[in-house]
């Protein structure tokens, strides 16, 4: 006798359902680890990862870190392979990092891709580590959509279709995780309709979709007038799907989720600058924010501390976190490493966190002991002994992969690990993808 029930697309072994799940979306910046971490404990069921380009997880290095046991991926740099001498402590660049204990089973890999086979390849270095594959196809970014990838396969559907088709069957059913894909409306209902009713036939458990078309940007009001027609497309395949955007605090996303007949939400820039958003009306909210930001951000500290954050990316953290308005949000601002700001943050007798920071400082090697001048100065004799560049172009562009922007970390001696972001661009804002 059939069932009387919806229909449901199986949700593989190792995978997870994204059914009835408020989930923290895939964030430039916003996305690395700390702040997930951060989600997590402020319940969010699942988290996404910033978009990860396909051709920079490739080649990766999978090691442990024992320091702060997280699983990193990490690779030298082109331009130290070519002149070793730029770098003589040889750091490489850290990825992608993951905690396989808090995260295990609620850690969606966002890839960017425009190629089924890269895709694939990218793909099978994350997998035995992530509760699913999600593509990125509604990144509007130039970084993004320069290489046909983001928001530029909603403009070839086709291509869309075979890298799921193929991550579906040699990843999806391989590993056991899921594959879906984020998505943003199109101008015409009906061609979302059409886009979506062969995306969903591909074979993916979740789809997502961003209610604002791509020469939207966050600051515009999302869109919601297609969101409940893709609702009912994903649940007559079985499909389960996600909304984003404009979505505010959980019981926001509830009430969103009840009101357009979909099965769950993100929440993008609200979670940057307070994550308690996910926090359940039982437990207080999200509403005791503006009083208790210090609360959020001694988490915030304790979890950058503990994994080793890249401190550019947990001193922009810190800015959307700390109201502009208080004054330690300048000393912040002046901070060159972490024991500065946890003198600017006045947690110096909190835990020992000015101890931990010490420590963390001299393994992430901040501040340089080396000035800015000098290394440049350096990089550039280094580079008049090389082999000649063939123009101004690539000279800077060798220059400029040893920059200040670069994350680079000092491995810690340890046995490579048997299983086999670009790195990450500055951005004046998170950017949900």
């Amino acid at each position: 006798m059939a069932s009387s029930g919806p229909k449901r697309v199986p949700i593989p072994k190792n995978g997870v359902d994204y059914r009835d799940k408020v989930v923290l979306a895939p964030m430039v910046r916003s996305g690395e680890l700390p702040s997930r971490l951060l989600a997590l404990k402020y319940g969010a069921d699942l988290v996404w990862g910033p978009e990860t380009i396909d051709r920079a997880i490739i080649g990766t290095t999978r090691r442990l870190n024992p320091h702060t046991s997280t699983i990193e991926f990490s690779r030298l740099p082109t331009s130290k392979i070519k002149n070793p001498t730029l770098d003589p402590e040889n750091r490489e660049s850290v990825i992608y990092r993951i905690h396989p204990d808090f995260e295990k089973g609620r850690l969606i890999y966002q890839v960017g891709t425009a190629n089924p086979d890269l895709a694939v390849q990218a793909a099978k270095m994350v997998a035995p580590d992530v509760a699913g594959i999600d593509v990125n196809a509604g990144c509007p970014k130039p970084f993004s959509t320069a290489g046909g990838m983001g928001a530029a396969l909603l403009k070839t559907p086709d291509l869309l279709c075979s890298i799921l088709t193929k991550l579906v069957e040699e990843i999806g059913k391989v590993y056991e995780i899921g594959i879906s894909v984020k998505i943003r409306i199109l101008d015409k209902p009906e061609d979302t309709a059409a886009l979506v009713k062969r995306l969903a036939a591909t074979g993916i458990t979740g789809l997502t979709v961003h209610c604002r078309t791509t020469p939207m940007r966050p600051r515009e009001r999302a869109i919601r007038g297609q969101l409940k027609m893709v609702g009912d497309i994903c649940r007559e395949a079985g499909v389960a799907c996600l909304m984003n955007g404009d979505v505010r605090s959980r019981a926001e996303a509830l009430q969103l989720v009840k009101e357009y007949g979909v099965d769950g939400a993100m929440i993008a820039t609200e979670a940057e600058k307070n994550p308690s958003c996910f926090r359940p009306e039982a437990e207080g909210g999200p509403h005791e924010w503006r009083s208790q930001w210090k609360t959020v951000v001694i988490e915030y500290m304790r979890f950058a501390l503990q994994v080793q954050n890249r401190w550019g990316n947990t001193k922009y953290l810190l800015g959307q976190m700390i109201p502009g308005k208080e004054k330690c949000y300048a000393d912040m601002n002046s901070s060159k490493c972490y024991q500065d700001v946890i003198k600017a943050l006045k947690l110096d007798s909190v835990d020992g966190m000015l101890e931990q920071a010490k420590t963390v400082d001299e393994r992430l090697g901040i501040p340089p002991r080396e000035s800015r001048a000098s290394k440049r100065a350096r990089i550039k004799e280094a580079l008049k002994s090389d082999a000649p560049v063939k123009n101004k172009k690539e000279r800077h562009e060798r220059e400029a992969d040893e920059g200040p922007n670069a994350k680079r970390v000092r491995l810690p001696n340890v046995t490579e690990d048997s299983v086999p972001n670009m790195p990450e661009a500055a951005a004046p804002a998170a950017l949900s993808v």
